[in-house]
C-alpha cells in the first residue's frame, strides 16, 4: 500500500461493497432470527407466568439477553451501513485520525474500521 495515496480506487471500493453487503444481509437475517425469537419467547412467558413463576423468571431473563444481542446486531448493522455511506462518498478507508488509508487486510477483516491500528492504539 502507498502512504501517499489519497484514497482506494473505485474498483477497490466496489470489493469492499461486496464484502460489506455480504456482512450487512447477514447481520439484518441475524437480527430477524433475534427480534423473532425474542417474539416466540414473549407469546410462552404468558404460559410459563400462568404455570410456573420460576419459569418465568428464567424466561425474562432470556429475553433480556435476546434484547441486548439484537440491540448489538443493530449498531454493527448502523456500522456496515456507515460504511457503504463513506464508500458512495469515496471517503471509506480513510482514518479519521491519521488522514491515511486503513490497511485492506484491517478493512477486510473490520470492513467498518474508522481508524487505523496506529490511532486505535493512541
Amino acid at each position: 500500500m502507498n502512504d501517499n495515496k489519497p484514497r482506494y480506487s473505485d474498483e477497490e471500493l466496489e470489493e469492499f461493497r461486496v464484502i460489506i453487503t455480504e456482512k450487512l444481509n447477514k447481520a439484518q437475517k441475524e437480527y430477524e432470527d433475534l427480534v423473532g425469537s425474542a417474539v416466540d419467547n414473549s407469546e410462552s412467558d404468558e404460559v410459563a407466568a400462568i404455570t410456573n413463576s420460576t419459569d418465568a423468571g428464567v424466561d425474562y431473563a432470556q429475553k433480556a439477553e435476546i434484547k441486548r444481542l439484537a440491540d448489538r446486531q443493530l449498531q454493527f448493522i448502523d456500522k456496515l451501513k456507515g460504511a457503504l455511506h463513506r464508500i458512495d462518498n469515496k471517503t471509506y478507508g480513510i482514518c479519521r485520525v491519521t488522514g491515511r488509508l486503513i490497511p485492506k487486510e484491517r478493512l477486510r477483516a473490520v470492513p467498518h474500521a474508522t481508524l487505523s491500528i496506529e490511532a486505535k492504539k493512541k
